[in-house]
């Protein structure tokens, strides 16, 4: 009996002595297993109150079939004209090709030795007439300047050509009466072959002074009219040059002295900028009465209908836009009509890359042909006739230059991607109402983004394709406590 005790007493001292150092490592360790206690405890009275408040759940005011009540947004027709989610902008997602770009800064300039054309005096004299004014439009062969000559040069060269004229005419008639007696028998021949050798000399002597009114600044009708009239002329004519064809050679008309009106403006619309050049008086240099010599600025002339387009991109890019340019891609503009606005030009072509990097930036420019048009077009009741171009040198835009093409990508517009943090989400049409969707994004720019085909979105799902931020926003308030616009109302 005295052994059983004992046994038992061994029996309670061994527990004791196992019971506290657990005890003591339970006490120090409850941070770690209290809280798998307490969510078990939980689970087994929310399991007894979703028993008892089954009923209450399924009459919630709230409760909309086949969405989750944080991430639905319904939208009242008002909503939706507010951030212009019309019909059209709420379309299925198809699977199409995508062409992944290079956006570059780009500006408008002119076109060097092209674009403008300076009028210079070809004689020097005295301004009588000025026809234009600044910033009106002129086309090729209109009057722009009169000059009264009183270089005595120009008087001087004229004179000797009109005498050298008269001196030919006496030639030609000592000639005819010289045969009409040399075929009487009455002098010799050689006599009228004399006089035919001093025709020869005044015709070369002729020929060599037109030539000299050539170069003195008059044109052929000019000398023509001299000869004709046998009078000085004390007036010359400045015409607006003539551009033609693409080599942009510049020529003045070849016409007789005449005043050139300004042509009916086109009642079929805008002037066509690639057929038909129209001249802006960009600066006028002078005013009536002015004296001026010979190569003295008189205006300059600019062109607007072919302009470049400047880009400057990073010379890691060369490759990317070499390939483009041999690849014969056409690229695209972007032009910021206003804060929200953006215009895109189609079907542009580089026209070449500079061959120079700049030192410092490490950029090189991009050089793209902009075909120009008439926007406005305003003609006064005097003639005075002024046009405004849609592109003007000095705007900024943005070049999107080709790089690859993807197939079967969900392209959508950036308007369509909502974004928190590092979650992209669009907006997918469920009945009445819009259900968020997270995406993965696989490219964005400015214009498209492109959402991976990966299940979250399929082929035929219909989306908003603008107004994803402001739904994104209405949502953040609905969960921050906003007022309920079904509060107080049954379904």
């Amino acid at each position: 009996m005295n052994q059983s005790k004992l046994k038992q007493n061994w029996i309670w001292i061994l527990f004791f002595l196992i019971l506290i150092p657990v005890g003591l490592l339970a006490w120090k360790t409850q941070q770690q297993w209290m809280p798998a206690v307490n969510g078990m405890a939980e689970n087994g009275k929310s399991k007894t109150e979703s028993g008892e408040h089954g009923a209450e759940e399924d009459h919630h005011d709230h409760d909309h079939a086949g969405h989750e009540e944080s991430t639905s947004l319904e939208l009242t027709p008002q909503a939706r004209k507010n951030i212009g989610l019309t019909e059209e902008k709420v379309i299925p997602v198809k699977l199409q090709a995508f062409t992944r770009t290079l956006t570059i800064p780009a500006i408008v300039v002119e076109v060097p030795g092209k674009t403008r054309v300076k009028v210079v005096a070809p004689m020097t004299g005295i301004i009588t007439n000025v026809n234009v004014i600044e910033g009106e439009a002129v086309q090729p062969g209109r009057e722009l300047f009169k000059i009264r000559l009183t270089h005595e040069d120009l008087v001087q060269a004229q004179a000797d050509f009109l005498k050298t004229l008269g001196e030919l005419d006496v030639e030609d008639k000592e000639i005819a009466r010289i045969k009409e007696i040399t075929d009487k028998g009455v002098i010799a021949g050689k006599v009228l072959l004399e006089r035919e050798y001093a025709k020869e000399k005044l015709e070369a002597i002729l020929k060599a002074q037109r030539e000299a009114l050539l170069l003195h600044g008059f044109s052929e009708g000019q000398v023509d009219q001299i000869r004709d009239n046998r009078r000085l002329i004390k007036e010359h004519q400045v015409y607006a040059p003539q551009l033609h064809g693409q080599s942009g050679e510049v020529q003045l008309p070849n016409m007789a002295i005449q005043r050139i009106s300004a042509p009916a403006p086109d009642s079929q619309g805008p002037v066509n900028a690639r057929h038909k050049s129209i001249f802006i008086v960009q600066s006028l240099n002078i005013s009536k009465g002015d004296f001026v010599q010979a190569g003295d600025t008189l205006c300059v002339l600019a062109d607007y209908s072919d302009l470049y387009l400047k880009g400057q991109a990073f010379e890691q890019e060369a490759d990317e836009l070499t390939r483009c340019l041999e690849n014969g891609w056409s690229v695209e503009a972007i032009q910021e009509i206003n804060n929200k606005n953006k215009e895109l030009i189609k079907n542009l072509q580089i026209d070449y890359l500079d061959n120079q990097i700049e030192t410092d930036a490490r950029i090189f420019s991009v050089f793209v042909d902009l075909p120009n048009k008439v926007e406005h077009e305003n003609v006064r009741s005097d003639g005075e006739r002024f046009i405004t171009w849609r592109f003007k040198p000095g705007q900024r835009m943005q070049l999107r230059i080709p790089v690859e093409t993807w197939k079967k990508q969900i392209v959508v517009p950036v308007e369509a991607i909502a974004t928190e943090g590092a979650e992209s989400f669009v907006f997918q049409e469920n009945g009445d109402h819009f259900d968020r969707r997270p995406v993965h994004v696989l490219y964005k720019d400015q214009l498209w983004a492109v959402i991976q085909n990966d299940g979250a979105i399929f082929p035929g799902d219909k989306i908003a394709l603008t107004g994803a931020h402001q739904m994104q926003m209405a949502l953040k308030n609905k969960a921050g406590g906003a007022v309920d616009p079904h509060a107080g109302h049954n379904h």
